[in-house]
């Protein structure tokens, strides 16, 4: 099945789907998604190699007839992308397997890297300094101090770990950095001799790595847990998705920007049951949209509930390849293997066949923000004033210095929207036209701009357009992922004081994918997703308890009201701009720098030691006890008896939730004990860089400020309720008195339990607090992946049974019966409930193990657990 490709005088061999079609007899899969063409290429090459069978290959053909299949498969992902909050994490695991390997005879050198990965620093910089020119220089310096111990760490990793290229600190945001340079569409590796052309493919510690998706590359994100099995060459476990196709038709109409749409397709597609599922985007509106916006629409797949949101390659896709410095004969390669593999979706290209199709006219999209705690909430900006007050707790004083709805945050940040020129352009030209009518940002309003790339900060310096973004307050504030992901550093103590003292329900407004409850700040409760120029807006109107569409942003510089009408720019010099500053070379030459700086990290090979020498000591860097008990030989699960509530939910509890991101508050758990090892409140920095204590991250578990435990209603934060006696506790200390006493733990939780970011802590924390099995109505696809891989058993409730219709309140025990006995993925488990009074009910629960290597995850006690043993023997 091996073809040639000539490109500009070089050939190269691939994988025919055409020749594969013949050959084996797959009648018609030029009909196939393209996503499910890039499943099939995958297969067939691993087919080459032994590890896939005819059976398989004919099972994603046979996908036709129903199109929908519970076939297994294995796909192999050419490459491995993670943040340093993910990234620190894993090869922490990683160091830690390698010395359970030894401890067991094994070679510590047989854990390494198979595939390239690139760990991009970009989730360590948090807004401490703003509106002033050096604040990005102060904040780095900060970062630099702050994680020092950190990043001896990550190069203690690239020295004694092949294949892993690290991408320093300030340098951009994963994603933008994998769509502006690393990812390639299509790649080659040299075979015995032969260039092998095969398409580009990326598994992400990072829910929002689809964002790659826009350039036709198959990617989407996982935790770490996985993820280091990726990058160890294995395949990841799959079962054949469904393949939704969401037909766009139109076109956007004038000032409406991509976040607008983003936001607009987030409340629709949320509602369709997306979850495990494939999305495609096709119709004429796809070449409407840019790459730029079909980026901003593909980052935010994981809010859509789907795997993947994929648009496939045309020829606006090798437009965006060329204006981001990619080399023509690399363009050419990209075009031309597209073409004879049948992926390419321009002009001509035949429709697919899909699942079921969604149809969307792009020019129903109106000027929105979602809010003020789930992405998928858009509204209309005439709507906000009502969402904020929908909002309000009650019981609150009057404060003099701030209202219900002001502004405390505005943050232009989050690669879903700076990696989209036209947005960035927009903004500006607005801040240059509301410095020209006279406006000015409110006292009280935070601001701060981080992009997703040093290329940002060029195009917007050669347009002019950042001195007036700095004006208005918007200075460059770092290069990451900072406000969006909860590092939006400290406020005020003038607003810190009315938030606390009086209630106020200040708001942010970011230009981000996520907004859940406690993310952004633990201080401020109403939090909206916005477009870069309704951020600058917002800052100007200092509130968003008014409807700024229709109302004044504020007084001119005559005292005549303006309006946001007023300042805001044209499609058309909104192009003009883009066109004459958005340049290959600004991209070229910064990646070439990155490239260069980057190089330092690799080299500093120290030791070159294979084993980290750990230090008890560390508060940032401690030895994973995942492993500390490890035995060559699996022992089987067991049957739960007598398992209490640990915890009890409602609907999208979300990975933040679970175990929350951002800065460590004071007067909480993981605070208290960071104190008692001698560290001062101002060095706590974030959960996301204690990451690798596992003492901290273990108190962090369930310890969102805004999580309510259903055990003990009217309350927020991690406390829970001791049963039998009731007492009131925090979780960890509950847990660990659960532990003495030897009963076993389980949380239950409503609908969508795990919605959120790829936290491997959510489900890594669960563990270490002896929670066995999760029980919800439905489960996120990454976190359910997580749980298996931590070999905590999530379980599905049926259909129309819930929490409330069995009245848990935490004082029944829990029987969970055929464990033990798990045979094949998706097996019922008896469940018998006592409650306090004797009354006893069954039901049987979905044990949500998709597939037979999943179940063999579980049996080994996790994902990890099982990789060491199979290295160990296959020596």
């Amino acid at each position: 099945m091996l073809e040639q490709l000539a490109v500009a005088g070089t050939g190269y061999d691939y994988y025919s789907l055409k020749a594969a079609q013949a050959d084996l007899g797959l009648a018609g899969i030029e009909r196939l998604p393209k996503t499910l063409k890039l499943v099939l290429e995958n297969q067939l090459r691993l087919r080459a190699e032994g590890l896939a069978s005819d059976e398989t290959i004919a099972a994603i053909a046979a996908w036709l007839d129903r199109r929908e299949s519970p076939q297994e498969i294995g796909f192999r992902f050419g490459r491995v992308l993670m943040p340093d909050s993910s990234g620190v994490p894993l090869l922490g695991d990683l160091a830690a397997m390698r010395e359970a390997l030894a401890s067991l005879g094994g070679d510590p050198a047989r854990l390494n890297p198979t595939v390239p990965v690139d760990l991009v620093v970009d989730h360590s910089g948090m807004v401490e300094f703003w509106g002033e020119e050096a604040a990005a220089a102060k904040n780095l310096a900060l970062e630099m101090r702050r994680n020092q111990e950190r990043y001896e760490f990550i190069r203690w990793g690239a020295g004694a770990f092949d294949n892993l290229r690290v991408i320093p600190p300030g340098s951009g945001i994963c994603h933008q950095v994998n769509i502006e340079s690393l990812a390639t569409v299509v790649t080659t590796r040299e075979v015995n001799g032969r260039l092998v052309a095969f398409p580009d493919s990326v598994l992400g510690m990072d829910s929002h790595t689809p964002m790659v998706n826009a350039l036709g590359v198959l990617g989407w994100g996982v935790g770490g847990i996985e993820g280091g099995n990726a990058a160890l060459g294995e395949p990841i476990p799959m079962l054949m998705p469904q393949v939704i196709g969401v037909k766009l038709s139109g076109h956007l109409r004038p000032g409406i920007t991509a976040t607008d749409l983003v936001l607009t397709l987030t409340q629709l597609l949320r509602t369709e049951d997306l979850v495990g599922k494939f999305v495609e985007y096709f119709g004429e509106g796809v070449a409407k949209l840019s790459t730029p916006h079909r980026a901003t629409v593909a980052n935010m797949t994981p809010e859509i509930g789907s795997t993947v949101g994929f648009f496939p390659v045309d020829e606006e896709t090798l437009r965006y390849l060329r204006e981001t410095g990619r080399a023509p004969g690399h363009v050419a390669l990209v075009e031309m293997y597209c073409k004879a593999q049948g992926l390419w979706g321009g002009e001509g290209a035949p429709e697919s066949d899909y699942t079921r199709v969604i149809e969307f006219d792009l020019r129903t999209v109106e000027r929105s923000v979602a809010g003020p705690s789930r992405p998928q909430d858009r509204m209309p900006l005439s709507q906000v004033p009502a969402a904020l007050r929908r909002s309000l707790p009650g019981g609150r004083k009057e404060s003099p210095t701030l209202q219900d709805g002001d502004v405390v945050i505005a943050a232009i940040t989050s690669c879903t929207n700076t990696a989209n020129p036209s947005a960035m352009v927009a903004a500006g030209l607005l801040a240059r036209n509301a410095v020209r009518a006279g406006l000015r940002t409110r006292e009280w309003v935070k601001t701060s701009l981080s992009p997703g790339s040093l290329a940002v900060a060029d195009y917007l310096n050669a347009s002019g357009l950042q001195e007036f973004l700095d004006r208005l307050g918007f200075h460059a504030a770092g290069f990451g992922c900072m406000t969006c992901m909860g590092n939006s550093g400290p406020l005020p103590v003038r607003t810190m004081e009315a938030i606390d003292t009086y209630g106020v329900t200040a708001a942010a407004v970011l230009s981000g994918n996520r907004n859940f409850e406690g993310r952004v700040h633990p201080a401020v409760r109403a939090n909206f997703l916005a477009s870069p120029p309704l951020v600058v807006a917002y800052a100007l109107a200092g509130t968003v308890s008014r409807d700024i569409e229709g109302e004044p942003l504020g007084e001119g510089a005559h005292g005549k009201p303006v309006y946001l009408r007023d300042i805001w720019p044209p499609d058309g010099e909104v192009a003009q701009v883009v066109a004459a500053c958005v340049k290959p070379a600004v991209f070229t030459q910064r990646y070439a720098a990155i490239e260069a700086s980057g190089a330092d990290w690799r080299a500093a090979r120290e030791t070159g030691r294979l084993l980290f020498p750990w230090r008890e000591a560390s508060t940032f860097i401690r030895k994973p006890p995942f492993f500390a008990q490890l035995q060559a030989q699996a022992r089987a699960p067991s049957d739960i008896r007598g398992a209490r509530i640990l915890a009890m939910f409602g609907d999208m509890v979300t990975t933040d939730h679970i175990s929350p991101v951002a800065e460590i508050p004071l007067n909480t758990a993981a605070a208290r004990y960071l104190q008692s090892q001698g560290v001062l409140p101002r060095d706590f920095v974030s959960y996301a860089a204690r990451r690798l204590n596992h003492d901290v991250m273990v108190r962090g578990t369930f310890g969102n400020v805004r999580i309510r435990n259903e055990l003990v209603p009217g309350t927020e934060g991690g406390v829970t309720r001791h049963a039998p006696g009731g007492e009131l506790l925090p979780v960890h200390e509950a847990a660990d008195r659960y532990r003495a006493e030897g009963v076993p733990l389980i949380v239950v939780a409503g609908a969508l339990y795990g919605a959120g970011s790829s936290r491997d802590w959510a489900a890594k924390g669960v563990r270490l607090l002896g929670v066995r099995a999760v029980i919800a109505e439905s489960f996120e696809r990454i976190h359910r992946s997580n749980l298996v891989g931590m070999g905590v058993l999530p379980l599905e409730l049926p259909a129309h049974v819930t929490r409330e219709t069995l009245q848990l309140n935490g004082m029944e025990t829990i029987d969970l019966q055929g464990i033990a006995t798990m045979e094949a993925p998706g097996q019922a488990i008896r469940c018998t409930i006592t409650h306090a009074g004797g009354r006893r009910r069954s039901l049987q629960l979905r044990a949500r193990i998709d597939t037979q290597r999943e179940l063999e995850y579980f049996r080994n006690g996790g994902l990890l657990e099982k990789v060491i043993r199979d290295r160990l023997q296959s020596q």
